[in-house]
């Protein structure tokens, strides 16, 4: 695991002292602005290397960095975490898309290995289905695109059986779980949806830890 270290001085970011403990990296004379990288001349190629490294981390930990935090100020702030992505200026659907990702995969099933649009591609899937795709794309190093195709292959070769479960609540429980449901972003049926499988990957993971500890 690459931990990254991000310390802010106005519009510039000078980087102290090459260093490369506990993961974290550092290069002397690398100032960052928002629409710029600067590099030093006659850097060597071991540190050039390890900044493009560091910054490929960046770029492929935002997707989920930014669904965590939507999610976070859902759950924390319902009636102002809207403000707040107005003044970041972010996309919304983005954000809704980065979150919605997020909340099907809690952080103990999301692969380092794989991007997060590997798994936005499989995150309307059965949990069962999920894993099934996504190790297999660990395992044969499939590109997004590769696993796009092969799920829809697989979709067209097994048709999805789809089940439907009826549930009567109370009105003033449906008003309860509508609102649930917009302060996160969701239409109802995938706010369900989304919560019901989280509740049971919770208890299934609590079911096997239980056994282990046995």
């Amino acid at each position: 695991m690459v931990k990254v270290a991000m310390p802010v001085k106005s519009h510039t970011e000078s980087i102290g002292r090459n260093s490369r403990r506990n993961g974290r990296i550092a290069m002397r004379g690398v100032t960052t602005r928002r629409t710029t990288l600067l590099l030093p001349t006659g850097m060597p190629i071991d540190d050039w290397e390890a900044i493009g490294h560091h910054i490929f981390v960046i770029s492929d930990s935002s997707g989920w960095w930014l669904g965590d935090w939507l999610v976070y100020g859902q759950e924390n702030y319902p009636n102002r975490y809207k403000c707040a992505i107005a003044a970041t200026s972010l996309d919304y659907q983005t954000l809704r898309n980065y979150a919605w990702v997020a909340r099907k995969f809690v952080p103990e099933r999301r692969r380092e290995k794989l991007s997060m649009q590997h798994h936005a591609e499989v995150a309307g899937l059965s949990l069962e289905e999920q894993e099934h795709w996504l190790s297999q794309a660990e395992a044969e190093g499939w590109s997004r695109n590769e696993l796009r195709r092969r799920t829809q292959a697989g979709a067209k070769r097994t048709p999805a059986q789809i089940s439907s479960v009826q549930v009567n609540v109370r009105g003033s429980r449906k008003e309860h779980w509508q609102k649930a449901a917009e302060s996160s972003g969701m239409e109802l049926v995938d706010w369900i949806g989304t919560t019901l499988d989280t509740a049971a990957q919770h208890a299934l993971t609590s079911v096997v830890e239980k056994a282990e500890a046995q």
